[in-house]
């Protein structure tokens, strides 16, 4: 660092945005002696994509301390099932899968979840400053790193000093603002969909309370996810295949709605009851995720299409192992040496991205059909009434899935090298492009 002063804690934070990832690593770093700057101006739109979480989620919501009231607005969530077609359904329950995976999840109205994690982040310590920050590039002389605050957003931090932070954290999320400010460039997964959602009120529920349901359509898929006295709908298409249902985002939806048999059932004489959200370009993981003094959290290193409901666990999660990595530097007023820092991101790094990549790669078996071909395979190797042997080797199987869609162990080399041998060699003359996504 600059200076000798600059060598003691306690360890200076600025974590640039305050979604599940920013609010997450601000809490874990306060409650553990960081000096935490959170910079977030507050605004939000009505609807964010994310609302359902995976199982894996509820152990950080404890650590974090919120589950209890992140319970309180939200709809507990048993499991999800799979409609390939309208005769073909698979329904999934957590608690099967149990002790391995937790036994639910919660379906989450995001605004409200992403102001209590902020709250919390709050009551932690953490300094709150409202106002929407900027970075700026370094010049070649400063040896700080590459990021800087701007002035007028540290000026907008008095209790900074007008001293820059030892680390800037960018949880902007899909803004990627570091990446913006450093012309870092993406990885980008090999769908190019849209995505359009609203919430509902009067719909027609038959399914258990709080049951996700995914879809397959002639194009693309849909989502139903059930909150505590709405229902949020999704359409993800292709975006030639969303142009031809309408021009606007309401137009769109409202069609997908009334052509679909199945969605329709289910709105009936409901009400829409908020705008309509889009999203674009679900799959993308940064070809840089840390530099230095500064680091990616959550959508801002990357996000994961939204099949599976990875995104607010990997945000948190990240959260998590950043956390982990700054750990021996947190509570001390040793602070670390940049090539000590350096090291310490590079570790987050290299685990945030095989996380990423593992969700990536588990996505992929149900765009392009593998996971829908092995499930019909391995039904028509089920006699009536199995011996014991053929239904070890089910439960076997099921279980490994199940850790990987849970979130429980996506990262498992024995559940992915399974998955991929069976999908290999196990499929039994099912032809998995008869059951992909266009």
């Amino acid at each position: 660092m600059n200076s000798d002063a600059d060598t003691l804690g306690p360890l200076r934070v600025a974590i640039i945005g305050a979604g599940p990832s920013g609010s997450a690593l601000a809490i874990l770093l306060a409650r553990h002696g960081g000096d935490v700057t959170l910079f977030d101006d507050g605004r939000r739109p009505d609807l964010l994509v994310g609302e359902s979480l995976v199982p894996a989620v509820v152990p950080i919501l404890k650590t974090l301390g919120i589950e209890e009231e992140t319970a309180s607005f939200s709809r507990v969530k048993p499991g999800v099932s799979f409609v390939w077609s309208p005769t073909d359904r698979v329904s999934v329950t957590f608690n099967r899968f149990a002790p391995a995976v937790f036994p639910y999840a919660y379906n989450v109205p995001r605004p409200r979840f992403d102001d209590a994690l902020l709250a919390k982040a709050i009551a932690s310590g953490v300094r709150h400053v409202a106002t929407r920050a900027r970075l700026q590039p370094t010049t070649a002389d400063e040896s700080r790193g590459e990021l800087a605050l701007a002035p007028e957003t540290l000026a907008a931090a008095p209790a900074l000093d007008g001293r820059p932070p030892h680390l800037i954290v960018d949880a902007t999320g899909r803004g990627r603002h570091a990446a913006r400010v450093l012309a870092i460039p993406a990885r980008l997964g090999p769908r190019k969909d849209v995505a359009h959602f609203a919430h509902f009120e009067g719909f027609r529920w038959d399914d258990a309370p709080g049951q996700v349901l995914i879809a397959r359509g002639e194009a693309g898929w849909s989502w139903c996810i059930p909150l505590q006295e709405r229902l949020s709908i999704g359409i993800v298409l292709g975006q030639d295949d969303a142009a031809r249902l309408g021009r606007t985002p309401e137009e769109r939806l409202e069609r997908a709605i009334a052509t679909d048999p199945w969605l329709s059932s289910i709105v009936g004489d409901g009400k829409r009851v908020t705008g309509v959200a889009t999203y674009a370009n679900y799959q993308m993981i940064s070809e840089r995720g840390h530099g230095r003094g500064w680091v990616m959290v959550g959508d801002a290193f990357g996000f994961i299409d939204p099949m599976l409901s990875p995104g607010v666990f990997l945000a948190l999660r990240s959260a998590e192992l950043l956390a982990a990595a700054l750990a021996p530097w947190l509570g001390r007023r040793a602070i670390p040496s940049p090539a000590e820092l350096d090291s310490a991101l590079a570790s987050y790094v290299d685990l945030q991205r095989a996380m990423l990549s593992a969700w990536f790669e588990l996505v992929a078996y149900l765009y392009d059909g593998r996971l829908a071909a092995l499930i019909q395979a391995g039904r028509g190797w089920m006699p009536k009434n199995p011996g014991f042997v053929k239904r070890t080797m089910q439960e076997h199987i099921a279980r490994h899935v199940g850790l990987l869609a849970s979130g429980a162990a996506t990262t498992s080399r024995y559940s992915r090298g399974l998955l991929r041998l069976l999908s290999r060699y196990g499929l039994r003359g099912v032809d998995p492009a008869e059951l992909a996504i266009r």
